[in-house]
């Protein structure tokens, strides 16, 4: 707001009146207040839910409508009311978009993979705090074996600034792995993954928790999760109005049943995460479907309830506490991801004039660039020769 206020007389004007205070101020309190607000991800595109919680009263899950018109998404990420989103038709860039002022932004990359193929690349949104302004940056690398048995890797880490609107290669070898499925979170500026140690020798499960930090643009040490993982345990995170972390456990116990912990974070600090145990749900039922999964899970503190997406919207608490409703979109088989969505005034803007890049950054990029597509040409010849084994197998 002191940003608008210093723009013009006019804008100050504006700011101070009463119809701009109901239309935008009121509306963002009301929302952070006596609601939540998510991005529900359904069939490549995006729906905006509320959901009312009222002691007493069956909960009200309304659909505010789809944000998306003619494009395809096939991921999204949210931090402080701007959504990233990964297009599915078009693989040259990304949309960075407000829902709640209807501007977007697109961010081209200098790298792309081929439409409809597999993307490896891992993405993140986050700012670095200047004092009076938010500066936001992009986030996108990818991290993959070349090959299994002499474990060589390949690490591509770059972000970009929207202030300059320029690409960097970051310097980062990370002592941790990060699974290109996993969902990211933002906090407060900051992007968390749950990661496994980098071991050679065997897998490892994702018991850890690591940060990027979009202010230094680099990784902090990771901190160990609140429980035990198992090899078959499944480890996902969310977070709470951008507050608090929280982080869910999915495992099946010694009675063969579904059982789901969600833990909160009660401080997080440099080198560890302070945890504290949310809610413990197991389905005694037995569903065709779990009630919350990994990839759509968010909570309410007041009401002491989980709530996530699966073959229904399920709203599931303690003493068997469960509420189902139909999905709100089109009726599909496939999974619904979700995010907490909380609007602001925050605009994703046209950037500045782009840096000139610097001739370190040209040869990095470059080494990259013929790395991966090296990599790539040789999957293909792979990839080709799998396929004509098979024919001669098939037809001799």
């Amino acid at each position: 707001m002191r940003a608008v206020r210093l723009t013009c007389k006019e804008w100050d004007a504006l700011s101070k009146s009463r119809s701009f205070s109901k239309m935008h101020i009121d509306k963002l309190s009301a929302v952070r207040e006596g609601e939540s607000m998510t991005i529900a991800w359904i069939d490549y595109n995006l729906y905006l839910i509320r959901v009312i919680l009222v002691d007493n009263e069956d909960p009200v899950i309304e659909c505010k409508g789809k944000l998306n018109k003619q494009i395809k998404i096939s991921k999204v990420i949210h931090c402080d009311g701007l959504l990233l989103c990964v297009l599915e038709d078009d693989a040259t860039k990304v949309v960075v978009c407000n829902p709640y002022w209807g501007q977007t932004r697109s961010i081209e990359f200098r790298y792309s993979h081929s439409p409809h193929e597999l993307d490896r690349f891992t993405y993140a949104l986050g700012y670095e705090d200047k004092g009076s302004r938010r500066s936001y940056k992009f986030l996108r690398f990818i991290d993959m074996y070349v090959d299994y048995e002499t474990k060589d890797l390949f690490l591509w880490y770059e972000i970009y600034d929207f202030d300059s609107s320029t690409w960097k290669t970051l310097d980062v070898t990370p002592h941790f792995r990060i699974q290109c499925y996993q969902r990211s979170v933002s906090l407060k500026g900051s992007t968390y993954w749950s990661a496994s140690q980098r071991k050679t020798e065997e897998y490892f499960p994702d018991d850890h928790i690591i940060c990027f930090d979009f202010t230094s643009e680099s990784f902090g040490p990771s901190s160990a999760l609140p429980f035990d993982v198992g090899h078959d345990d499944d480890v996902s995170l969310s977070c709470v109005r951008e507050e608090k972390l929280a982080v869910l456990l999915t495992r099946t116990n010694e009675a063969s049943q579904l059982e789901f912990e969600i833990w909160t974070s009660t401080k997080i600090e440099a080198e560890k995460v302070l945890w504290s145990k949310f809610l413990t749900v197991v389905e005694t039922e037995a569903f065709f479907y779990p009630l919350i999964t990994g990839v759509s899970f968010l909570i309410d503190e007041e009401k002491k309830v989980a709530m996530g997406y699966s073959k229904t919207f399920n709203i599931v608490g303690e003493d068997g506490y469960l509420k189902m409703f139909a999905r709100t979109g089109r009726d599909i088989n496939r999974r619904v991801r979700m995010c907490s969505y909380v609007p602001s005034l925050v605009q994703p803007g046209s950037g500045g004039q782009r840096k000139h890049q610097s001739d370190l950054e040209k040869q990095r990029y470059d080494q990259n660039l013929s790395r991966l597509a090296s990599i790539e040409g040789k999957r293909e010849e792979k990839n080709e020769m799998i396929r004509l084994s098979y024919m001669s197998f098939i037809y001799p």
